[in-house]
């Protein structure tokens, strides 16, 4: 099928393997890291600050087509939001919403100024975002369907 073929590696269960600096550098100049890589280069993300103003009518919308936001996650998700990116914010609310105690098997959620840098970047959210990747799930009880 037209479009099928997967270009790199499995991003399943790549959460919490690499670290944030490994990130950064991969993303910023993939060939650097990964010599053979085909990836383009996506430092310009650390450049782009993200701003969290409309990030609970985001949540608001996901949660009308499905979306398992809680009304407490949306109220919340501006100031999860900022405390996911500095190590220094109280982020009790943020693990008991998110981390291991909301996930059976899960882990706590990583708190860190991802890209190193001032204000809370595009580099931030997708570092963020890959640590995460199979983090949330509890793989012990998964029924691959072998029908497929």
């Amino acid at each position: 099928q037209w479009g099928s073929k997967r270009t790199g590696p499995d991003l399943a269960r790549v959460g919490g393997r690499y670290s944030d600096e490994w990130h950064i550098d991969h993303l910023t100049d993939p060939q650097s890291v990964v010599p053979e890589s085909v990836m383009p280069k996506y430092g310009f993300l650390a450049n782009r600050l993200i701003e969290p103003e409309h990030i609970a009518d985001r949540l608001s919308t996901d949660a009308m087509v499905g979306v398992p936001y809680t009304s407490e996650m949306i109220e919340l998700a501006k100031a999860d939001f900022a405390a996911q990116a500095d190590p220094n914010s109280d982020t009790a609310g943020l693990q008991e919403r998110y981390g291991a105690a909301a996930f059976p098997g899960g882990k706590d959620v990583v708190v860190s100024n991802f890209d190193r840098q001032p204000g809370i970047t595009e580099m931030d959210a997708l570092i963020a975002y890959l640590q995460v990747l199979g983090t949330m799930v509890d793989f012990t009880t998964f029924q691959p369907d072998m029908a497929r």
